[in-house]
């Protein structure tokens, strides 16, 4: 599997997502900063790896720290802020920041070398936690994939998403070892194209059957019956359900609901974020107008048109016909279901 990102002595190696599947190409980060521009440009992508991203940034941080011994905390704080700010829809970044706080906070008294060893080795163990939770998803997720399945698809929640494996993807990747797979399409994910771009790329690099489509052929896809079940990602879910993932994902829910075709979402738990009631809460972060108006810098249309661009859009949970967890896959009515996951 490749290596999203990794330590190469001082220094945090990121896989420049931007560039594929043209370029395989890592971005050498020495700062924190870099890691936080890193995050923004969407070199780095995918809920799960930019919680795990910015705790390597804060790690970075600590360990490339030369100031006065007394200042530390107060650049610790700065610096978690800053990779807070990064991305504000996908609360797995918030999760992992609030772990490496609490981490730093039990290990402040060590001396600066030590202290950045531990933050490291936190980072560390979120990364391969991270490995698991997704083999996990893919174990559970695989029973709902029937034999011949033709599954749909949104955005990229695969390797390059998280640490390795996937969410929606892993669940791919479980069902097509057991020769479940007939064909995955792979909606091309407007305006940055992290369908056509990287789970295209994915697929193809493990001889997994796909099929690209714009995301405006996708009912029609279905209205043929040639979609089986939809497994999508998520950025963050509510306490009561609600999933707000990529773009596009909402239209896919409410196709599916006309086709009575099922829909999954396939998630770490980290994702559920309890301090919210409902999907109307959720911080729906708007990206610069370019990118709908160029594609691979060439404009689309006329220049100085308005654009309006949310990355993400809220799919209420009525229409959700289970959530994939590492725990096994959670079935309505989401709000006691969730919260007796939260209890145990």
């Amino acid at each position: 599997m490749i290596k999203t990102v990794y330590f190469q002595d001082d220094s945090l190696m990121l896989l420049d997502q931007s560039q594929l599947p043209d370029k395989l190409l890592y971005e050498k980060c020495d700062n924190p900063a870099q890691v936080a521009d890193a995050i923004v440009r969407l070199k780095v992508r995918g809920a799960p790896l930019i919680g795990v991203t910015a705790a390597f940034g804060l790690a970075l941080g600590i360990s490339n720290y030369r100031g006065p011994a007394e200042q530390v905390d107060q650049y610790f704080q700065a610096t978690r802020k800053l990779l807070a700010s990064t991305r504000p829809t996908a609360v797995n970044l918030f999760w992992a920041l609030k772990r490496m706080e609490k981490a730093y906070m039990t290990h402040r008294h060590l001396d600066l070398e030590t202290l950045a060893q531990v933050l490291r080795a936190e980072a560390e163990a979120m990364f391969a936690e991270d490995i698991a939770i997704n083999r996990a998803i893919g174990d559970h997720g695989q029973e709902v994939v029937p034999k011949g399945g033709r599954v749909l698809t949104i955005c990229n929640a695969g390797a390059l998403a998280t640490c390795g494996y996937g969410t929606a993807l892993g669940v791919i990747r479980s069902a097509a070892v057991r020769g479940k797979i007939d064909k995955v399409w792979a909606c091309e994910t407007r305006p940055v194209l992290q369908g056509a771009r990287l789970t295209v790329w994915e697929l193809m690099q493990e001889g997994i059957p796909v099929a690209l489509i714009t995301d405006g052929m996708a009912g029609y896809t279905m209205q043929l019956g040639k979609v089986d079940l939809i497994i999508v990602g998520a950025d963050r879910i509510a306490a009561n359900g609600d999933v707000a993932n990529k773009i596009g994902t909402f239209s896919l829910a409410v196709l599916a609901s006309y086709h009575n075709i099922p829909f999954y979402v396939a998630a770490p738990l980290s994702t559920i974020d309890w301090s919210i009631d409902n999907g109307a809460q959720i911080p729906i972060e708007e990206r610069h107008q370019d990118e709908v108006r160029l594609i691979a810098g060439s404009y689309l249309t006329v220049p100085e048109v308005e654009v309006f661009n949310p990355a993400f859009d809220v799919t209420p949970q009525h229409l959700i016909t289970g959530i994939i967890s590492e725990k096994g896959i959670i079935k309505p009515p989401y709000l006691s279901a969730l919260e007796q996951l939260k209890t145990n």
